[in-house]
């Protein structure tokens, strides 16, 4: 019997599932955060083989019995170079780990997990990224890039924007559109602070950027309230990572949207208030003239299935899936094409 293991992860938590030639699981964990970026190459290789060791034993698979393939779909894999310099540091500390190995970035097994062919994944939690990938594995990417350079759409940016909108307002520099007292609450509340220079520690000297994202969570529950402020924060980052998905379209090749539908697997915590993003995010979006479908999908699966998936195929092997019990559909944009057609119709029948 030969096994197959697959790792999402991420910067404060990994996922870690082993399939067998069925494909299906027979052991799984969770770990620590294992972005090397962080960490450094050496921490991060020991965290993934403390997690498939005891994957294995909960599978009662012996210990000296490498794993066929290892896919790691890793947040800050993103280059060859650093991919390769883990794959040899695995291999050389722990050569009974796995046969063979498949490193990529965390939106490639988000990806895989819902398609075989690629398509485009955004993802927007602590963070955003967006990616591409056609079928002839030819990738482009939009943000990504952190907190300092980017994050617009994300948990994050979310929440810096409520603080500085408040920030500016208090000092009369730009008026907020909305009143702030709520968010200012919420604010004070989040991080148990009285007044504005007790918010500075977390800011600099002790900022935690997943603690100060987690103020988004709260926000939206203001939005949902009715909170002007707060909706539009979201209305904001609706448009945002609806430009995200914009940009990447001209790079999208015929063959990927042969079916006339391009999946976008959307991935991250604030996806749960697609409500709130909806409206601005339709709206940026009909700007753009597209000749096909955005399908927007939520993976029900972790992405380690996708890593697992992408191990196995780089190990020659026919790992069995079934993508449609991977995901649900969240919403889809209808091309540019559908939508003249159905306003004709609608126009007629007037």
């Amino acid at each position: 019997m030969r096994y197959f293991g697959g790792v999402e992860g991420g910067a404060t938590h990994s996922r870690l599932v082993i399939c067998d030639e069925s494909g299906e699981s027979v052991g799984s964990t969770s770990g620590l955060g294992t972005n090397h970026w962080g960490i450094g190459i050496a921490e991060c290789a020991r965290r993934i083989a403390d997690m498939v060791e005891r994957a294995k034993e909960e599978a009662n698979i012996p210990k000296d019995t490498p794993l066929t393939s290892l896919g790691l779909s890793l947040s800050g894999c993103e280059q060859e170079a650093t991919n390769r310099e883990l794959e040899q540091e695995l291999r050389t500390t722990f050569p009974n780990l796995s046969n063979s190995y498949a490193v990529s970035s965390d939106t490639m097994g988000s990806m895989f997990t819902a398609s075989s062919i690629g398509g485009m994944v955004l993802i927007s939690g602590t963070g955003s990224n967006c990616l591409l990938r056609n079928s002839d594995g030819s990738t482009y990417n939009c943000g990504g890039w952190g907190n300092f350079l980017g994050d617009e759409g994300s948990a994050w940016y979310i929440s810096h924007r409520a603080v500085k909108v408040v920030f500016d307002d208090m000092d009369n520099f730009v008026k907020s559109p909305a009143p702030v007292d709520k968010t200012w609450t919420l604010i004070k509340e989040h991080f148990s602070i009285e007044t504005r220079y007790d918010l500075l520690t977390h800011c600099y000297a002790k900022f935690d950027k997943p603690f100060f994202a987690n103020l988004c969570k709260k926000l939206a529950q203001n939005a949902e309230q009715g909170d002007q402020l707060a909706l539009g924060l979201f209305r904001e980052a609706g448009v945002h990572l609806a430009r995200m998905i914009a940009s990447l379209l001209p790079n999208v090749h015929k063959d990927l949207v042969e079916s006339g539908d391009l999946s976008v697997v959307c991935v991250g915590s604030v996806w749960s208030s697609w409500d709130l993003l909806q409206e601005a995010f339709n709206k940026e979006l009909s700007k753009q003239s597209i000749d096909y479908n955005l399908k927007l999908v939520r993976i029900t699966k972790s992405s380690a299935y996708g890593a697992c998936y992408l191990g196995a195929d780089n190990a020659n092997f026919d790992l069995p899936r079934n993508y449609a019990d991977n995901f649900t559909v969240l919403h889809t944009v209808e091309s540019s094409k559908t939508k003249g057609q159905n306003g004709v119709a609608e126009e007629a029948c007037k």
